[in-house]
């Protein structure tokens, strides 16, 4: 027995010639998947956070810059439509109003001359007489253009232009029809050049001239259009 063998470790332990034994524990294989397990995850997390550093310091990739162009250019598109005025509604053409004329002052025969006017202009005359007593000689200005709410930015407002200084009020009435009521301060109408220049620069059009009468003005400016 060699002098290396402990006491009690003969048979095949017992240690023969001049190198001492090492011990060695048995191999745990699944400590060794585990770390490499590790080590691919760890290496996987470092080339990933290399891209988020490369996007940060270029500015992202192309597929994103043009992901990100398209939706700037959506979302201002989408704005641009909210944003867009619609074209305004075209006024009617006095050929297509009818106008009752009611006299509101002392003076007699006012309703007929000024009906009688209108129709020359192209609008067509409904009722002409006395105001009714909710308004006669209770109107202090020229006028009062009465008529549906709808009427306000089409038919009362073409109306307002042959006589200035009105007032202008809606009322419940179901008809299309209006009404101008002659108030205490009421001469005569506008010139007709005067009503189809101030016509044409709202954007309405002057009824068409009769042989003998002077050209209607031409407009100061276009009538609006749409903006966007």
């Amino acid at each position: 027995m060699s002098m290396l063998t402990p006491p009690g470790m003969g048979g095949k332990y017992r240690i023969t010639g001049n190198r001492f034994p090492h011990m060695r524990r048995p191999r745990n294989r699944r400590r060794i998947v585990l770390a490499v397990a590790s080590a691919t995850v760890a290496l996987g997390l470092a080339g990933w956070g290399t891209l988020q550093l490369v996007d940060v310091f270029t500015g992202g990739s192309a597929d994103d810059t043009s992901q990100q162009a398209h939706g700037k250019g959506a979302k201002a598109e989408k704005a641009g439509k909210g944003d867009c005025k619609a074209a305004p509604k075209a006024l009617p053409k006095p050929d297509t109003i009818t106008v009752n004329v009611y006299n509101a002052t002392p003076r007699g025969g006012l309703a007929k001359i000024t009906a009688d006017e209108l129709a020359k202009r192209g609008f067509k005359i409904g009722k002409v007489g006395n105001a009714p007593p909710l308004y006669d000689k209770k109107v202090a200005n020229t006028g009062l253009l009465l008529g549906p709410p709808e009427a306000a930015e089409g038919a009362l407002k073409v109306l307002g232009t042959q006589l200035a200084g009105t007032q202008v009020k809606n009322d419940a009435r179901t008809g299309g029809d209006v009404d101008l009521i002659l108030g205490a301060e009421f001469k005569e109408l506008a010139a007709k050049q005067d009503a189809d220049r101030a016509l044409t620069e709202i954007g309405g059009q002057p009824h068409p001239e009769k042989p003998g009468d002077k050209p209607a003005p031409t407009p100061s400016r276009p009538a609006p259009a749409a903006e966007c």
